[in-house]
Order: structure tokens, then sequence, then C-alpha cells
């Protein structure tokens, strides 16, 4: 992630309205949309559900087993913060949005200990 970045000034209007999460966090959800529309058959509207999934695999395949780790340093702890991500993109002009489109349609979308951790053999999920 260190390669890309926002072009001058358009991190600070970011912070101004959404201070909580790292650079990299807002890269990672852009990369994670590119990757969905890039398996889609034509690129269209995706929707918070299909986001946040994409968000998952994209870490899943990028970071391993320190996937919510690595999400967490970047403050990212929910499926609903990737949804605030999301629409702090959309007010800084980077990201379209549909009238119907809400913060609610990332809220509990998945669990995060479920979603990076029990699917591991030595996870603690498996132990009990």
């Amino acid at each position: 992630m260190g390669e890309l970045g926002f072009r001058d000034g358009l991190m600070e209007r970011i912070r101004l309205r959404e201070a909580r999460f790292h650079e990299n966090a807002f890269l990672f959800v852009l990369a994670s949309l590119e990757s969905l529309q890039s398996r889609l058959p034509e690129r269209r509207h995706v929707d918070g559900r299909e986001l946040a999934h994409a968000v998952r695999e994209l870490a899943l395949d990028r970071f391993g087993v320190m996937s919510r780790l690595v999400l967490e340093h970047w403050g990212v702890r929910s499926t609903a913060h990737v949804g605030d991500i999301v629409f702090a993109l959309v007010d800084a002009g980077l990201l379209n949005s549909q009238p119907g489109d809400s913060k609610l349609d990332f809220a509990e979308v998945y669990d995060f200990d479920d979603a990076f951790e029990g699917s591991y053999p030595w996870s603690a999920a498996h132990l009990a």
C-alpha cells in the first residue's frame, strides 16, 4: 500500500470529515472496490454488503492471518467502519452513491472475529 497515495490536499479534506482511519484504510477500500469491479461481467453500482465482503476477501488475500490486525491498525474494526470510510470518500467526491445507499447497508455484515479468525484451525473459536 505504500506506493499508493492521495493527491496533495485530498487526504486533509477527508480527515476533516473522518479522522478515525489511517490513509491506508481509505486506499484499501478503494482497492477492494476495484478488485470487486474487476471480477464483475461489467462495472456497476455495488451495495454495502458486496463491498464489505470484497474488503474481507482482499484483506485475506493480501494479509492472510494478519488481516484483522492490519485493518485494526488502520482503525477498521467492523463493517460499519467500512461504511464510514465509503461515505467519507463519497463526501470527498471520489465515489458516487445512489439515493437509497446508507451507512446502515454496512452495519453488521459480518463479525470481524468470525470473518478473520474463525476459519483458522488454531483459532480460539475452534478450541471452545
